[in-house]
């Protein structure tokens, strides 16, 4: 299946990309760099993360606090 950055359902690997640096980010504790990377994703990407995360039964909050908790 090909994807088109106007399914709804589709993740830019830019943006994946960018979670992936902000959470590394946050375990190293540098928030800065944590919100920079958060802040560069795009907004359809951004709903479509929202949106999987549901779907397992979280959110990007409860991800960023047990990550936080972690470090």
């Amino acid at each position: 299946m090909t994807h088109s950055a106007e399914d709804p359902e589709h993740v830019t690997l830019m943006a994946a990309g960018e979670l992936r640096e902000a959470l590394t980010a946050l375990e190293r504790g540098d928030h800065v760099t944590a919100a920079s990377g958060l802040m560069a994703i795009d907004a359809a990407s951004w709903r479509a993360i929202e949106r999987r995360l549901v779907t397992v039964g979280g959110s990007l909050l409860e991800l960023l606090a047990a990550l936080g908790q972690a470090a």
